[in-house]
């Protein structure tokens, strides 16, 4: 559905003429737990997107629909829930209230809701539903708010509101993303960079079709020791506030007084730290091999050291390495299951997806889903 489409549909359902606003999905080239311990990502923006389209009502009432759930979600503007309900349309709800709380007024309002991204795949639905509705909602108050402060209330939507402890990269990359490159961000400071990807590469999400039931817990609990980590270096070193905080010589000089899965822990993200701002000079010099070297480096540490991938992740990676146009890959998100990320020489593209999916199904039984995408620009308004 293109947004013309949506916008007639809109208009034979609630009668007006909307406002249309887009946001796009997401996926980590490199630095992967990453950005909840202050430290670098660098996402590229996909053009898979969510659209939401809007138009105020004389009432105060809050009306979402969507073609992809059942029923329509109503609520009153002035009296929105405190918590997540478990419905689809949370996220939406979430923005709203986070909006509200911030002093943003806008009216009662019809939205329709399309999403192109795919669900549970790691690309980041989340994220764009939400950047989608928030740019909807201001759109009918007063004051614009710039897209920087709208990632971080998006964020704080799914903190707070769902109850996702996710940190800032999702929601930034969807506001601020740019076609043809990868954005290196500074999760503390939120000061970013673009870098640029070839063109003649593109970006194939190779989709395993497994989640495993323990991704949630073991997201906490990697968290959990994480902070741990960073208690025991703020008593060599007093300034530690983060794991950003401890370089690669601190941590080797005290890698005997730590536990050793707190080592393991703080080891992947330390080094992946520095992976990251490695591979984003390796993409402005063109150093297609390096840049291979790091994504490979960053998988096998996601593996090993922090141990969040799974049998079919690593799987898809053996699938991938030596096929034609093959640069590099590795697991994207928070790990067992989802998707891996991998940067293929365009000609090759559309046969590595077939050669992979095949090789995949033949190791695990599974039919897996390939998407040839490009870096997009991030969110703005469409109608």
């Amino acid at each position: 559905m293109n947004w013309r489409e949506l916008a007639q549909q809109f208009e034979q359902r609630f009668g007006q003429q909307p406002t249309i606003f887009r946001a796009p999905g997401r996926v980590n080239l490199i630095g992967e737990h990453t950005d909840y311990n202050d430290g670098f990502v660098m996402p590229a923006a996909l053009g898979f997107s969510t659209y939401v389209a809007i138009a105020a009502r004389p009432d105060r009432k809050l009306v979402i629909h969507s073609q992809e759930f059942p029923d329509d979600c109503d609520f009153d503007v002035d009296h929105l829930p405190g918590q997540r309900s478990g419905l689809w349309c949370d996220y939406i709800v979430g923005v709203a209230k986070i909006l509200r709380d911030r002093g943003c007024s806008f009216p009662g309002a019809n939205l329709w809701v399309h999403g192109e991204v795919p669900i549970g795949a790691g690309l980041s639905s989340s994220a764009a539903i939400e950047v989608a509705s928030a740019l909807a909602f201001t759109s009918l108050g007063k004051a614009p708010i710039p897209l920087p402060e709208i990632a971080k209330l998006c964020r704080r939507a799914e903190n707070e509101f769902v109850g996702a402890r996710v940190g800032i990269m999702d929601q930034f990359v969807s506001c601020m993303g740019k076609a043809g490159h990868a954005l290196l961000l500074d999760c503390r400071s939120l000061e970013y960079k673009f870098a640029p990807i070839p063109s003649r590469i593109r970006i194939v999400v190779c989709n395993t079709m497994v989640k495993h039931d323990l991704a949630t817990g073991a997201y906490n609990q990697r968290r959990a020791e994480c902070e741990e980590g960073v208690r025991c270096f703020a008593q060599w070193q007093p300034t530690t506030r983060a794991l950003r905080d401890v370089s690669v010589e601190l941590l080797e000089q005290h890698s005997k007084d730590l536990p050793a899965t707190i080592l393991k822990r703080c080891t992947h993200v330390i080094h992946e730290n520095q992976r990251t701002l490695d591979m984003a000079r390796a993409l402005q010099d063109g150093d297609l091999n390096k840049v291979g070297q790091f994504m490979r480096e960053s998988h096998g540490s996601l593996r090993d050291l922090y141990e969040v991938s799974c049998r079919e992740l690593d799987i898809m990676v053996e699938c991938a390495e030596g096929l034609p146009g093959f640069i590099g890959g590795r697991m994207t998100g928070g790990g067992f299951g989802g998707c891996t990320v991998n940067l293929i020489r365009e000609e090759n593209a559309a046969e590595f997806a077939a050669k992979v999916r095949e090789l995949y199904r033949l190791a695990t039984g599974i039919d897996p889903q390939t998407y040839l995408c490009s870096a997009e620009d991030g969110a703005r308004e469409v109608s």
